[in-house]
Protein backbone atom coordinates (compact mmCIF):
# COMPACT_ATOMS: atom_id res chain seq x y z
CA UNK A 1 0.00 0.00 0.00
CA UNK A 2 1.24 3.48 -0.87
CA UNK A 3 1.38 6.02 1.94
CA UNK A 4 1.29 9.71 2.75
CA UNK A 5 4.61 11.32 3.67
CA UNK A 6 3.22 12.83 6.91
CA UNK A 7 2.06 9.54 8.45
CA UNK A 8 3.58 8.11 11.63
CA UNK A 9 4.79 4.61 10.79
CA UNK A 10 5.55 1.69 13.08
CA UNK A 11 5.76 -2.10 13.01
CA UNK A 12 4.32 -3.89 16.03
CA UNK A 13 4.19 -7.50 17.21
CA UNK A 14 0.80 -9.23 17.06
CA UNK A 15 0.03 -10.26 20.67
CA UNK A 16 -2.16 -13.12 19.37
CA UNK A 17 0.53 -14.45 17.01
CA UNK A 18 4.13 -13.96 18.18
CA UNK A 19 5.55 -14.25 14.66
CA UNK A 20 3.05 -11.71 13.28
CA UNK A 21 4.07 -8.13 12.51
CA UNK A 22 1.66 -5.33 11.64
CA UNK A 23 2.62 -2.16 9.79
CA UNK A 24 0.67 0.77 11.24
CA UNK A 25 0.25 4.23 9.71
CA UNK A 26 -1.07 6.72 12.25
CA UNK A 27 -2.21 3.73 14.29
CA UNK A 28 -4.23 2.17 11.44
CA UNK A 29 -3.38 -1.35 10.25
CA UNK A 30 -1.88 -1.32 6.74
CA UNK A 31 0.00 -4.59 6.21
CA UNK A 32 0.62 -7.81 8.08
CA UNK A 33 3.58 -10.18 7.73
CA UNK A 34 4.25 -13.45 9.53
CA UNK A 35 8.03 -13.53 9.83
CA UNK A 36 7.97 -17.32 10.32
CA UNK A 37 5.53 -18.16 7.52
CA UNK A 38 5.37 -15.97 4.40
CA UNK A 39 2.35 -17.97 3.21
CA UNK A 40 0.18 -16.80 6.10
CA UNK A 41 -2.10 -14.00 4.87
CA UNK A 42 -3.89 -12.18 7.67
CA UNK A 43 -6.21 -9.80 5.80
CA UNK A 44 -9.06 -11.23 3.72
CA UNK A 45 -8.50 -8.85 0.79
CA UNK A 46 -4.89 -10.05 0.52
CA UNK A 47 -6.15 -13.66 0.52
CA UNK A 48 -8.56 -12.74 -2.30
CA UNK A 49 -5.76 -11.24 -4.41
CA UNK A 50 -3.58 -14.28 -3.70
CA UNK A 51 -6.41 -16.64 -4.63
CA UNK A 52 -6.86 -14.95 -8.00
CA UNK A 53 -3.14 -15.25 -8.72
CA UNK A 54 -3.03 -18.82 -7.45
CA UNK A 55 -5.91 -19.97 -9.64
CA UNK A 56 -4.92 -18.06 -12.78
CA UNK A 57 -1.55 -19.76 -13.33
CA UNK A 58 -0.21 -23.32 -13.09
CA UNK A 59 0.81 -24.35 -9.59
CA UNK A 60 4.33 -23.21 -8.72
CA UNK A 61 4.96 -21.46 -12.05
CA UNK A 62 7.14 -18.36 -11.72
CA UNK A 63 5.31 -15.12 -12.50
CA UNK A 64 6.85 -11.81 -13.52
CA UNK A 65 4.98 -9.37 -11.29
CA UNK A 66 4.76 -5.62 -10.76
CA UNK A 67 3.48 -4.45 -7.37
CA UNK A 68 2.28 -0.84 -7.23
CA UNK A 69 2.35 0.08 -3.55
CA UNK A 70 4.63 -1.94 -1.33
CA UNK A 71 3.62 -1.70 2.31
CA UNK A 72 5.26 -4.48 4.32
CA UNK A 73 5.64 -6.53 1.11
CA UNK A 74 3.18 -9.22 2.16
CA UNK A 75 2.26 -10.36 -1.36
CA UNK A 76 5.83 -10.28 -2.73
CA UNK A 77 6.89 -12.50 0.20
CA UNK A 78 3.96 -14.85 -0.40
CA UNK A 79 4.68 -15.05 -4.13
CA UNK A 80 8.39 -15.69 -3.55
CA UNK A 81 7.45 -18.56 -1.22
CA UNK A 82 4.71 -20.14 -3.35
CA UNK A 83 6.30 -19.48 -6.75
CA UNK A 84 10.08 -19.44 -6.29
CA UNK A 85 12.03 -17.62 -8.96
CA UNK A 86 9.26 -15.13 -9.71
CA UNK A 87 10.86 -11.86 -10.84
CA UNK A 88 9.09 -9.13 -8.87
CA UNK A 89 9.34 -5.35 -9.02
CA UNK A 90 7.83 -3.37 -6.14
CA UNK A 91 7.21 0.38 -6.39
CA UNK A 92 6.52 2.31 -3.18
CA UNK A 93 6.18 6.08 -3.03
CA UNK A 94 7.00 6.56 0.66
CA UNK A 95 10.74 6.23 1.54
CA UNK A 96 9.86 5.89 5.24
CA UNK A 97 7.92 2.69 4.55
CA UNK A 98 10.76 1.19 2.52
CA UNK A 99 13.34 2.01 5.20
CA UNK A 100 11.22 0.76 8.12
CA UNK A 101 10.38 -2.52 6.38
CA UNK A 102 14.01 -3.01 5.40
CA UNK A 103 15.14 -2.56 9.01
CA UNK A 104 12.41 -4.43 10.85
CA UNK A 105 11.32 -7.33 8.64
CA UNK A 106 13.10 -10.28 6.99
CA UNK A 107 15.17 -9.67 3.89
CA UNK A 108 13.59 -10.45 0.55
CA UNK A 109 15.08 -12.84 -2.05
CA UNK A 110 17.21 -11.13 -4.71
CA UNK A 111 14.58 -11.59 -7.43
CA UNK A 112 12.35 -9.10 -5.55
CA UNK A 113 13.47 -5.54 -6.32
CA UNK A 114 12.02 -2.62 -4.35
CA UNK A 115 12.19 0.91 -5.75
CA UNK A 116 10.88 4.33 -4.80
CA UNK A 117 8.57 5.92 -7.34
CA UNK A 118 5.12 6.92 -8.51
CA UNK A 119 2.86 4.12 -9.74
CA UNK A 120 1.68 5.81 -12.92
CA UNK A 121 5.11 7.11 -13.90
CA UNK A 122 6.57 3.65 -13.34
CA UNK A 123 3.98 1.90 -15.51
CA UNK A 124 4.46 4.46 -18.31
CA UNK A 125 8.17 3.62 -18.41
CA UNK A 126 7.77 -0.17 -18.46
CA UNK A 127 8.07 -2.09 -21.75
CA UNK A 128 4.98 -3.55 -23.37
CA UNK A 129 4.07 -7.14 -22.51
CA UNK A 130 6.56 -7.32 -19.65
CA UNK A 131 4.39 -8.73 -16.85
CA UNK A 132 2.22 -11.71 -16.03
CA UNK A 133 0.63 -9.89 -13.09
CA UNK A 134 0.22 -6.27 -11.97
CA UNK A 135 -1.11 -5.60 -8.46
CA UNK A 136 -2.23 -2.10 -7.47
CA UNK A 137 -2.68 -1.17 -3.81
CA UNK A 138 -2.13 2.58 -3.96
CA UNK A 139 -3.64 5.00 -1.48
CA UNK A 140 -2.96 8.48 -0.17
CA UNK A 141 -4.91 9.74 2.83
CA UNK A 142 -7.25 6.70 2.53
CA UNK A 143 -8.13 7.53 -1.08
CA UNK A 144 -7.06 6.04 -4.38
CA UNK A 145 -5.23 8.87 -6.20
CA UNK A 146 -7.15 10.01 -9.32
CA UNK A 147 -4.15 9.48 -11.61
CA UNK A 148 -4.20 5.71 -10.93
CA UNK A 149 -8.00 5.47 -11.06
CA UNK A 150 -8.39 6.71 -14.64
CA UNK A 151 -9.00 4.78 -17.84
CA UNK A 152 -5.75 6.17 -19.25
CA UNK A 153 -3.82 4.46 -16.45
CA UNK A 154 -5.74 1.22 -16.93
CA UNK A 155 -4.76 1.31 -20.60
CA UNK A 156 -1.10 1.63 -19.64
CA UNK A 157 -1.43 -1.35 -17.29
CA UNK A 158 -3.01 -3.38 -20.11
CA UNK A 159 -0.08 -2.42 -22.33
CA UNK A 160 2.56 -3.72 -19.90
CA UNK A 161 0.69 -6.97 -19.30
CA UNK A 162 1.08 -10.05 -21.46
CA UNK A 163 -2.07 -10.86 -23.49
CA UNK A 164 -3.21 -13.37 -20.86
CA UNK A 165 -1.95 -11.26 -17.95
CA UNK A 166 -3.79 -10.39 -14.75
CA UNK A 167 -4.45 -6.96 -13.20
CA UNK A 168 -5.56 -6.88 -9.56
CA UNK A 169 -6.68 -3.81 -7.61
CA UNK A 170 -7.43 -3.37 -3.92
CA UNK A 171 -10.09 -0.71 -3.31
CA UNK A 172 -11.60 0.60 -0.11
CA UNK A 173 -15.13 1.89 -0.33
CA UNK A 174 -18.30 2.55 1.60
CA UNK A 175 -22.00 2.41 0.68
CA UNK A 176 -23.30 3.00 -1.95
CA UNK A 177 -19.96 1.82 -3.48
CA UNK A 178 -19.93 4.58 -6.10
CA UNK A 179 -16.13 4.48 -6.36
CA UNK A 180 -16.16 0.71 -6.94
CA UNK A 181 -18.86 0.96 -9.61
CA UNK A 182 -16.87 3.63 -11.43
CA UNK A 183 -13.72 1.50 -11.25
CA UNK A 184 -15.60 -1.49 -12.70
CA UNK A 185 -16.72 0.72 -15.60
CA UNK A 186 -13.15 2.02 -15.99
CA UNK A 187 -11.63 -1.46 -16.20
CA UNK A 188 -14.35 -2.70 -18.56
CA UNK A 189 -13.52 0.15 -20.94
CA UNK A 190 -10.04 -1.37 -21.33
CA UNK A 191 -10.05 -5.07 -20.37
CA UNK A 192 -11.97 -7.93 -21.99
CA UNK A 193 -12.61 -9.80 -18.73
CA UNK A 194 -13.38 -8.20 -15.36
CA UNK A 195 -14.71 -9.51 -12.05
CA UNK A 196 -15.24 -8.19 -8.53
CA UNK A 197 -14.64 -9.93 -5.19
CA UNK A 198 -16.12 -8.56 -1.97
CA UNK A 199 -17.82 -9.39 1.30
CA UNK A 200 -21.53 -9.96 0.69
CA UNK A 201 -22.34 -7.42 3.40
CA UNK A 202 -20.52 -4.73 1.44
CA UNK A 203 -22.48 -5.52 -1.71
CA UNK A 204 -25.69 -5.21 0.33
CA UNK A 205 -24.63 -1.74 1.43
CA UNK A 206 -24.10 -2.71 5.06
CA UNK A 207 -20.44 -1.96 5.68
CA UNK A 208 -17.23 -0.20 4.71
CA UNK A 209 -14.36 -2.36 3.56
CA UNK A 210 -12.14 -3.70 0.81
CA UNK A 211 -13.10 -4.73 -2.71
CA UNK A 212 -10.78 -6.60 -5.06
CA UNK A 213 -11.13 -6.14 -8.81
CA UNK A 214 -9.51 -8.55 -11.26
CA UNK A 215 -9.10 -7.93 -14.99
CA UNK A 216 -7.41 -9.47 -18.01
CA UNK A 217 -6.96 -8.42 -21.64
CA UNK A 218 -7.97 -11.95 -22.69
CA UNK A 219 -11.70 -12.81 -22.87
CA UNK A 220 -12.70 -15.59 -20.48
CA UNK A 221 -9.29 -15.54 -18.80
CA UNK A 222 -10.38 -15.10 -15.19
CA UNK A 223 -10.91 -18.31 -13.16
CA UNK A 224 -14.31 -17.06 -12.01
CA UNK A 225 -15.95 -20.29 -10.81
CA UNK A 226 -12.93 -21.57 -8.93
CA UNK A 227 -12.32 -18.12 -7.45
CA UNK A 228 -15.94 -17.94 -6.27
CA UNK A 229 -15.58 -21.31 -4.56
CA UNK A 230 -12.28 -20.33 -2.94
CA UNK A 231 -13.47 -17.01 -1.52
CA UNK A 232 -16.80 -18.47 -0.37
CA UNK A 233 -14.84 -20.91 1.79
CA UNK A 234 -12.67 -18.17 3.34
CA UNK A 235 -13.02 -17.43 7.08
CA UNK A 236 -14.40 -14.07 5.93
CA UNK A 237 -16.61 -15.28 3.06
CA UNK A 238 -16.59 -13.32 -0.15
CA UNK A 239 -18.62 -13.42 -3.32
CA UNK A 240 -17.68 -12.88 -6.97
CA UNK A 241 -19.59 -10.73 -9.45
CA UNK A 242 -18.92 -11.37 -13.14
CA UNK A 243 -20.78 -11.05 -16.44
CA UNK A 244 -24.52 -10.27 -15.95
CA UNK A 245 -24.36 -9.77 -12.14
CA UNK A 246 -21.47 -7.36 -12.65
CA UNK A 247 -23.49 -5.60 -15.38
CA UNK A 248 -26.27 -5.04 -12.87
CA UNK A 249 -23.89 -3.87 -10.16
CA UNK A 250 -22.19 -1.28 -12.40
CA UNK A 251 -25.30 -0.15 -14.28
CA UNK A 252 -25.18 3.59 -14.90
CA UNK A 253 -21.54 3.98 -13.84
CA UNK A 254 -19.11 5.71 -16.20
CA UNK A 255 -15.36 5.22 -16.68
CA UNK A 256 -13.14 7.67 -14.83
CA UNK A 257 -10.85 9.74 -17.10
CA UNK A 258 -7.95 12.08 -16.54
CA UNK A 259 -10.19 14.95 -17.61
CA UNK A 260 -12.86 14.07 -15.05
CA UNK A 261 -11.27 12.36 -12.05
CA UNK A 262 -13.70 10.73 -9.64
Amino acid sequence: MDHDDTETLEIVVDPARPSGRTLLADGVEQSYVDVADARYLHFEYVRRIAAAIDLAAPRGAALTTLHLGGGALTLPRWLASTRPGSAQRVVERHPGVVELVRRKLPRLPPEVVVALGDARETVAEEPSGAYDVVVADVYRAARMPPHVAAVEFAAQVARVLRPDGLYLINLTDLPPLAHTRAQVATLRAVFADVCLVADRRMLRGRRYGNVVLAASPEPGRLPVRRLAARVAADPVPGTVLHAAPLDAFAAGAHPVTDAEPG
